[in-house]
């Protein structure tokens, strides 16, 4: 188990990224942990001292607690009796849950052509870009990332903040997931063409076809991970 009990470990977490300041709010502190997950920062199971934390990013222990309240209700963390806050562990029920979500917004994101926008579809490609620019210098963390920046972007094409809020959640704990996938380039590799050609759709307008392509991706991407998980169960 990680236990993260240093300050200025915690602070070299955010390096290059918006980190919280002494007047944030605990929303935008839990979005700022959020983020950490959603870029793979932080290990399932992972002990996060609140001390640590609320020194290190420079907040009060109240807006601390508030964030990590927060990020329980969204299980994305655990409140252990006596031991502290965790990062949560997931399970192949989670999995599938996961990815059930995930197919009734990101096909019905991709699928309804009215509200996709030059610029959405626009940032669809710079994700794209990124994976293959982290893929070309061996970054399989930062094709990850990439890829989960890419799901944002389709949903994102929908144009409603609530489905964008409820697609980040659920991304930060489907990143979680991705930690059982060893080695993680043959895992990430194989859906850079994949996503690129999804672009190569949207940018058509052949919507349907970009959507069918995604289904397809879900659901094979969901089987993996549930024989990962599954296989892990098995060895336990």
């Amino acid at each position: 188990m990680t236990t993260l009990d240093r300050p200025e470990s915690v602070a070299a977490l955010f390096a290059g990224t918006n980190k919280p300041s002494l007047s944030s709010t605990g929303e935008r502190v839990a979005d700022a942990l959020r983020n950490l997950l959603i870029e793979g920062r932080l290990d399932p199971g992972t002990r996060l001292s609140e001390e640590a934390f609320a020194q290190g990013l420079n907040v009060s222990r109240n807006t601390l607690r508030e964030a990590l309240r927060l990020l329980a209700h969204e299980g994305l963390v655990v409140h252990q009796l006596n031991r502290g806050v965790f990062v949560r562990e997931l399970t192949a029920d989670d999995i599938v849950s996961i990815y059930q979500v995930r197919e009734i917004i990101e096909i019905a994101a991709v699928r309804n052509a009215s509200t996709h926008s030059p610029g959405g579809i626009s940032r669809v490609r710079l994700a794209v870009t990124q994976a293959l620019e982290a893929a070309e210098t061996g970054d399989w963390s930062g094709v990850g990332t990439a890829n989960m920046h890419f799901h944002n972007a389709l949903v994102a094409l929908a144009g409603n903040q609530r489905i964008n809020a409820m697609i980040r959640q659920t991304l930060a704990e489907l990143r979680l997931a991705f930690h059982v996938m060893k080695p993680i380039k043959e895992f990430h590799e194989p859906y850079l063409p994949v996503n690129q050609e999804i672009c190569r759709l949207l940018e058509a307008g052949r919507t349907d076809e970009a959507a069918d392509e995604l289904a397809a991706y879900l659901r094979t991407a969901r089987d993996q991970l549930i024989n990962a998980y599954t296989a892990l169960d098995t060895t336990a």
